[in-house]
């Protein structure tokens, strides 16, 4: 019997890959938590930085392409896969992945994947098998591929089905096919990010963000970065910050902080912050971003229901938990591991928080609520409730002006919107943004 090769070069990555994708698929883990660089699950930290960043890469296609490949490979099989043969799925779809939508040699995808499949009892007997239906599949590859790209919807039904109900087939079918596609990298900068597009050569949004389309080599590496001058922050995710107005001298607090993009805006824009998380870890990291960005902020390990100030606030940032499906394009894991379950549940939570920020601030004081989910339930639906039960706060719709490059995403009730197919520009790889909600109101005087 042949003997396997498990120091093999690429082997162990492709192991890993398809550990991970288990752990995602069958027990609903966050991918993020999986590939963390320092709490990461233990196969991945055992990689170089290279094979991490190969492990990311073929989780993230084939997660975005999930249900692409899964047509591909069940029409090359001459029957299904037995229902028990999980490990042989991801063995092929983490190959497929490689094989159809990644820049690795189809001969190096399968031969890794037919010594990955020898090397677990599981899968030994099936080696055969992985070796026969790839090769196929490569040969047909470039025939096959577009076909099924585009009648293939690459969503689990629940959520295709959710967004067409609540966007409509055509807009749910730009938001989509939007998820197919790597998101570009958004820097929300100091001052003058005409200056910084140019000298990290980027394009400015219409919402003043800096947009890469791609960086080469770690983004710690580009200019600014030591200097404090910018930092990470979707497009989307920086526009509630922004519904405050003028924040020089205000008190401002920002409740589920972590990881600080909006409290390093707050900061920034002259706000006095006290940052709310209950993560002590999550506050740790704040802590360190706020540093390198020269920037100050009160902060608090607490739970918010448990947060009890000296004082009220004159403005409340709540940018609430939620089921994160408006960051589909940077965490294509999320309809894989949520639920409408999740989405029901999340909602109530939001409910209970945005009850508490009533308490927090002074007559005449400003709430925004936002949150980074597509579903009106975690958006419209808990205003409605929030409006019903708290006497003393008011809408303040959002208007034509009143944020630069915001109009096109204000709703008709006054409500922030915006979906990964919004935000066209030149081209699909550069155009989009996350999918955000966000409110504001003021506390009856």
């Amino acid at each position: 019997m042949k003997t396997i090769d498990t120091e093999r070069p690429g082997l162990q990555s492709r192991i890993a890959a398809a550990r991970l994708l288990a752990a995602i698929i069958d027990k609903k883990t966050s991918a993020d938590g999986l590939t963390d660089d320092r709490h990461g699950h233990p196969q991945f930290l055992a990689l170089e930085t290279r094979d991490r960043a190969l492990v990311r890469a073929i989780l993230a296609t084939a997660l975005r392409f999930r249900v692409t490949i899964g047509k591909m490979l069940s029409e090359s099989l001459d029957r299904p896969l037995p229902a028990n043969a999980k490990t042989l799925n991801h063995i092929f779809h983490v190959a497929l992945a490689q094989m159809l939508f990644l820049d690795v040699p189809d001969r190096a995808a399968v031969d890794l994947a037919v010594a990955h499949a020898g090397s677990d009892p599981r899968t030994k007997r099936f080696t055969a098998l992985v070796n026969g239906v790839l090769r196929s599949i490569g040969r047909r590859k470039d025939s096959r591929l577009p076909v099924l790209l585009e009648k293939t919807v690459d969503a689990p039904d629940w959520f295709a089905d959710r967004l067409v109900a609540v966007y409509g087939a055509q807009r749910a079918e730009n938001i989509l096919r939007m998820h197919r596609l790597t998101a570009p990298i958004d820097l929300t900068v100091k001052s003058d990010p005409q200056i910084w597009a140019e000298k990290l050569g980027g394009i400015v949004t219409p919402t003043g963000s800096v947009r890469l389309a791609k960086v080469d080599g770690p983004i710690t590496g580009l200019p600014g970065y030591e200097d404090g001058q910018w930092w990470v922050q979707d497009a989307a995710a920086a526009l509630p910050a922004h519904l405050f107005g003028d924040l020089s001298g205000m008190r401002v607090a920002d409740l589920c902080a972590a990881p600080g993009g909006k409290t390093a805006q707050l900061a920034s824009a002259g706000a006095k912050v006290t940052a709310v998380d209950i993560s002590k870890n999550r506050l740790k990291r704040l802590a360190a971003n706020l540093q390198r960005l020269r920037l100050e902020a009160d902060l608090v390990t607490c739970d918010l229901r448990k947060f009890t100030p000296d004082q009220s606030f004159d403005g409340v940032l709540l940018d609430a938990p939620c089921s994160s499906t408006g960051t589909v394009r940077r965490h294509p894991d999320v309809p894989w591991t949520k639920s409408i379950e999740d989405i029901d549940k999340l909602a109530e939570l939001q409910l209970e928080l945005l009850c508490l920020t009533a308490g927090l601030v002074k007559p005449g004081g400003i709430i925004v609520f936002s949150n980074c989910s597509l579903d009106p339930a975690e958006g419209e639906a808990v205003i409605d409730r929030f409006l019903d039960t708290s006497p003393d706060i008011e809408l303040t719709p959002l208007s034509t002006g009143d944020v630069v490059g915001i109009d096109p995403y204000i709703t008709k009730q006054g409500y922030l919107r915006t979906t990964p197919a919004d935000m066209v520009l030149e081209n699909p790889e550069t155009s989009g943004m996350d999918g955000f909600f966000a409110a504001r109101f003021a506390r009856r005087s």
